[in-house]
């Protein structure tokens, strides 16, 4: 194997399990050029796998089965972004699931994106980037976000179930009640009366 295609496997093998590298992950590796041409040597070797466009991960074996598991989605996107070096988060209805506040699982591939709208095929599966307000990508990597997001997902009468309030104030930490105060400016005047019902409730101060 070629040193190139030595080091991009020994790269990617460094990485958590399910990790997707793109190209950008492998410049100081070698040309351009160089870099594609072991890329595409390793796929056809079945030592790595396309998973989307300029998308590669390590094929995993799912049990003792010979089928391969199927690519981490997420992970996949997190290199999309990474290679525009963009921000994004995942719609609300995934959030509002993993909060309790619905009961419905998501299998939402809508993301929040402060780099351009568009749509890609990564892994089988259509993922939409939606390019959002600078107001909602301020949340971004925050401690809030899953609750901004999952808030704004289920609209304005959220703000007024006494359900969803009561599901917040006790799955959510002090720490994420107050990095909801502190970028109170940042959301709409119906879900900043949540986040003041929550703050006021658990004696979070601004």
């Amino acid at each position: 194997m070629p040193d190139t295609s030595k080091r991009i496997i020994k790269r990617m093998s460094e990485q958590k399990t399910g990790w997707v590298g793109t190209p950008k992950d492998f410049a100081d590796l070698g040309a351009p050029a160089e870099i594609d041409q072991a890329l595409r040597r390793l796929v056809k070797a079945g030592r790595l796998r396309r998973v989307g466009r300029g998308l590669y991960d390590i094929p995993r074996a799912r049990g003792t089965s010979k089928e391969a598991e199927p690519a981490d989605l997420y992970s996949a996107v997190t290199a999309v972004a990474r290679r525009t070096s963009a921000r994004i988060m995942p719609d609300g209805s995934v959030y509002a699931n993993m909060l309790g506040l619905t009961r419905s699982p998501s299998e939402s591939a809508i993301y929040d994106t402060d780099g351009p709208s568009r749509t890609l095929t990564i892994a089988g599966k259509t993922v939409r980037f939606r390019h959002a307000h600078p107001k909602v990508m301020f949340w971004a990597d925050r401690p809030g976000a899953p609750v901004v997001q999952a808030l704004r997902w289920l609209g304005s009468e959220a703000g007024k179930d006494p359900r969803a309030i009561t599901i917040l104030r006790r799955v959510l930490h002090d720490h994420v009640k107050s990095d909801l105060l502190q970028g109170i400016g940042y959301l709409p005047v119906w879900m900043q009366s949540v986040v003041r019902k929550l703050a006021k409730e658990s004696r979070v101060e601004s």
